[in-house]
């Protein structure tokens, strides 16, 4: 990796003080939103070191489900300069350019409900050729090892009904799970009833094939905060000498930034009335949103922001843990496929917005966000984790001799 002007290896937990972590939430073309919030970060990064750094100079892990996990291999996977394929501030572009081809409009008239209808019941809704084409237009025949960062991608295998995690770790010393990083992306993005699941296979050092029958990660974790968490600590379990200056995982050693892509909740679309009169169908399509979905991938990403919210505040250590989300999303913002122009624009400006609003933290009793009094805006805390990240990336590189 390139820092500085210099050519050198990416400095590892083993000579700093914390763990660094990026988790990026599913949510289809509302990824607009946390590439808002990702613009500004790495504007304040640029400020402090240079115009050159980027986010995955920052972060020992970036990890990111569906659309996330897209956003995340945009800030990890390395051009022919081995640095990042794109800056921060390039995500929004991207949605804007691609998101119309991706989740093609299909307009809102009596007409077009009845197509939607009887493709939720005969397919896919979209077929995702242009999202395979591009992602693997751009990445070639890049490997998860080749990221310039470690990243975790959580996807779900349907043959084998479980989970299946990718990361750079696992993929430098598990040759079958080393898989091309297109095949990753399209696998955690392939949400049910939208896009259709993904087929690959991948050799072992020995030749051995392994398959995958993978749908979108969105399943496992929407929210992939507390699997990198996790997965840190194993690494410290396992003594793994990247993590080795610390003998065992207390909530100080982290820094923890966790990005949702916005939710309905204070819409109150549907009640108890409603659902109890839903089969099969009424489940899968309803107004054209997809009520089973939806909830599942809410209630994830909602447990585990309760689950991180109260390992952090029950250490005292909350500072360290900044989860930046909207609950107040209505209509086609709420939505994961309304590409229109209009409704593009409208999620950027909804990012914008975000970094105005008051740091909060979830309420353990209600699971509602609450404004945390004394702590500024989203971006008064983004500026302060800028410093905190500039902080340990110098001490590292100090550490190193890198100037």
């Amino acid at each position: 990796m390139e820092i500085d002007g210099k050519t050198t290896v990416k400095p590892t937990p083993s000579v700093g003080k914390m763990f660094t972590v990026l988790s990026i939430d599913g949510g289809g073309l509302r990824g607009i939103i946390p590439g808002t919030i990702l613009a500004f970060l790495e504007s304040q990064l640029q400020e402090l070191d240079g115009k050159d750094v980027r986010i995955a100079d920052y972060f020992d892990v970036i990890a990111g489900t569906s659309t996330g996990g897209l956003v995340t291999t945009m800030l990890a996977a390395p051009d022919k300069n081995n640095r990042p394929m794109f800056a921060a501030k390039d995500i929004k572009q991207f949605y804007l350019e691609n998101g119309p081809k991706i989740f093609p409009h299909s307009g809102c008239g009596v007409l077009d409900t009845i197509k939607n209808l009887f493709r939720a019941i005969s397919g896919p809704k979209y077929d995702g050729k242009y999202l395979h084409s591009k992602v693997q237009q751009l990445l070639g025949n890049l490997k998860i090892q080749d990221t310039l960062t470690d990243i975790l991608v959580p996807t779900f295998d349907i043959k084998l009904f479980q989970p299946t995690i990718f990361t750079t770790y696992e993929a430098r010393i598990n040759s079958s799970k080393n898989a091309l990083l297109s095949d990753v992306c399209i696998s955690t993005s392939a949400a049910p009833t939208y896009l259709p699941a993904h087929y690959f296979e991948t050799k072992d050092h020995k030749g051995n094939v392994r398959d995958f029958n993978l749908i979108d990660g969105g399943l496992t974790a929407n929210n992939p905060t507390m699997l990198v968490v996790s997965h840190i600590t194993k690494q410290i379990h396992l003594k793994n000498k990247d993590y080795s200056s610390i003998e065992s995982v207390n909530c100080r050693n982290f820094l923890v930034i966790s990005l949702g892509t916005g939710s309905p909740k204070q819409e109150h679309k549907f009640t108890a009335e409603k659902a109890s009169k839903w089969g099969v169908l009424g489940w899968l399509y309803n107004g054209g949103t997809t009520p089973l979905i939806d909830s599942f991938s809410q209630g994830s990403a909602d447990m585990v922001d309760i689950e991180a919210s109260v390992f952090f505040q029950a250490l005292h250590c909350e500072k360290n843990y900044l989860r930046i989300q909207d609950d107040t999303l209505v209509g086609n913002a709420s939505k994961v496929d309304v590409s229109t122009r209009e409704n593009l624009l409208n999620l950027v400006e909804i990012g914008g917005n975000l970094l105005k609003k008051p740091v909060s933290r979830v309420n353990l009793e209600t699971g509602m966000s609450e404004e945390v009094r004394g702590e500024g805006t989203n971006e008064d805390a983004l500026v302060r984790f800028a410093k905190l990240l500039s902080d340990e990336r110098r001490l590292r590189l100090s550490k190193l001799n890198i100037h």
